[in-house]
């Protein structure tokens, strides 16, 4: 065996740490960008948000500092009667002792102007004065009309009415551990039998004492509003509504038969009300097929999920990144595509923080953390840099994507054209996976609404023209073609790929199928009126 030494000459990339904090940065949503930024903050004390100066007026700042004239101390002598007055306040901070005061080109961010206007207050002599805020006191101001907008859970609807129950004390217990034990939804999940077994354990008296006091207590829950509430499955949920208006007065005879039918169709299979399969369900129902009929259709307006209204349901509220605006006059179309300045974070660098370390070069034991304190400030520079060139990014595959797109933002979407994600990246000069970064949970404020920007990027069909119809304009053509369909006689999936056909769209039953499935729109078994 030889030994030797060899010169060899190679390429490889290496992903240094702010090329990947730029990948990193580009593919976070807005949401998770201002979760990062926020957490960069308060790691960083280089970095800083930049906030933008209230205006000061005359009396603000720039004249707390003035001195008080011997007249104004005897205006402000006789002043005291008066049942309306001003004061001026001098905003300061024990750090602000060594230092000069601040002038009006400091640029330094604050939360008022200098000022703060003071007016009489009854509250302040004595208890017969009404008090502020009504009586709500807390740190921040009460919105009433907040108050007036929560409401109750199921849980609190649920034991409000528990009140009302005169019970024992074992079986409200196991009551308010039942309503407790719901979902969202208004079900009870759990067996009692596996509840009990998680709070008797093995001792085989208690469980079988506990499972008594439960089952009087699910009857109770069952008992109580909204109808159907307590109910372990789906058929259980619609029966206990059925029981129900069975209990109401208002009924006629013939209303009452066409709920003891609903009561015979839940008690059989859901699968066959699913598929509303009529032919099996008058025999075992032993009813006719028009009162199956009737008997379905009430049972289609009963609430499968009783605790659905109860769900304080938080409303997200999509901010886009992009907004497309027309800025063309008369009948004239020129879109213009500008980044959304709520969401662009403003940061700097800390300018004393940095002039300090500049003029500061700490030698001997002091040279390490200078060297660390070094490295933040340019991590600092680096996340400013890399969060220019995020939006720069987003700005420019947006330009190219209305480019592209123009028809869309002039006619909607059945006019969309087919578009990948190749086509925006040959045209930047950037890879396929930077333009999927872009686009994925980033949003476009459009005339026609608010889209992901990877919604105008779809696969092409082929028509007898010899071009390309985009999938999405094919989506909207079914979604059209559906919504002016006859509901006594709904269109197929056949029906619709011919339709198609004829609009000179060569689409197969089966994508038809799909892109329907996709729209979240029933088959046509499902959708025909009974």
């Amino acid at each position: 065996m030889k030994q030797g030494l060899s010169l060899r000459v190679s390429q490889h990339l290496a992903l240094t740490p702010q090329l990947q904090q730029s990948i990193r940065l580009l593919q976070l949503s807005t949401l998770e960008l201002s979760q990062e930024v926020e957490q960069m903050l308060d790691e960083n004390p280089f970095l800083e948000q930049e906030l933008d100066a209230p205006p000061r007026e005359d009396f603000g700042l720039a004249q707390a500092d003035t001195p008080v004239r011997s007249d104004d101390l005897e205006a402000e002598a006789g002043s005291h009667a008066s049942t309306d007055f001003t004061a001026e306040v001098r905003v300061s901070s024990d750090s602000d002792a060594e230092v000069s005061p601040l002038s009006a080109d400091d640029g330094q961010s604050w939360d008022g102007d200098g000022s703060a206007s003071l007016s009489a207050d009854d509250s302040e002599w004595g208890g017969d004065a009404k008090p502020r805020n009504n009586n709500l006191t807390s740190d921040d101001d009460t919105d009433v009309t907040e108050l007036a907008r929560q409401q109750m859970s199921l849980q609190s609807t649920l034991h409000t009415q528990a009140l009302a129950l005169r019970l024992g004390e074992e079986d409200s217990a196991a009551l308010r551990f039942l309503v407790e034990s719901l979902n969202d939804d208004g079900y009870l999940e759990d067996s009692l039998e596996s509840l009990v077994q998680g709070l008797a354990g093995d001792d085989e008296e208690q469980v079988q004492e506990l499972l008594h006091h439960f089952t009087v207590a699910l009857r109770l829950l069952q008992s109580l509003e909204p109808a159907g509430v307590g109910a372990r499955h789906l058929a259980e949920c619609l029966s206990l509504q059925l029981n129900a208006l069975l209990q109401g007065s208002t009924l006629s005879a013939h209303q009452r038969d066409t709920v003891q039918v609903a009561l015979r169709i839940c008690a059989q299979p859901m699968e066959m009300l699913a598929r509303r399969d009529i032919k099996r369900l008058v025999p075992l129902c032993e009813a006719t097929d028009a009162a199956v009929r009737e008997a379905i259709t009430l049972i289609g307006r009963l609430e499968p999920k009783p605790g659905r209204r109860f769900v304080d349901v938080e409303r997200n509220v999509v901010v886009p990144d992009v907004i497309v605006v027309n800025t063309g006059k008369g009948g004239a179309f020129n879109f213009r595509v500008r980044l959304n300045a709520d969401v662009m974070p403003r940061l700097r660098v800390h300018d004393i923080y940095a002039n300090a370390l500049r003029q500061h070069k700490g030698g001997g034991k002091e040279s390490s953390n200078y060297a660390a304190l070094q490295q933040r400030l340019q991590e600092a520079r680096w996340f400013i840099k890399n969060i220019q060139q995020r939006f720069d990014t987003i700005l420019r595959v947006s330009n190219a994507i209305v480019e592209r797109q123009k028809s869309f933002f002039m006619h909607g979407e059945l006019a969309m054209r087919p578009l990948v994600l190749r086509e925006i990246a040959d045209e930047l000069g950037l890879h396929e996976s930077t333009i999927s970064r872009v686009t994925t949970a980033k949003y476009m404020a459009t005339p026609y609404g608010t889209f992901e920007l990877k919604y105008f990027f779809g696969s092409g069909l082929g028509t007898d023209s010899g071009s390309n119809a985009s999938s999405t304009a094919v989506r909207a053509l079914i979604k059209q073609f559906i919504g002016a369909e006859s509901p006594k006689k709904p269109l197929s999936d056949n029906q619709l790929a011919e339709m198609l056909k004829e609009q000179g769209i060569d689409c197969a039953r089966r994508t038809v199928a799909k892109y329907r499935e996709g729209l979240r729109i029933a088959p046509a078994s499902l959708r025909k009126a009974l």
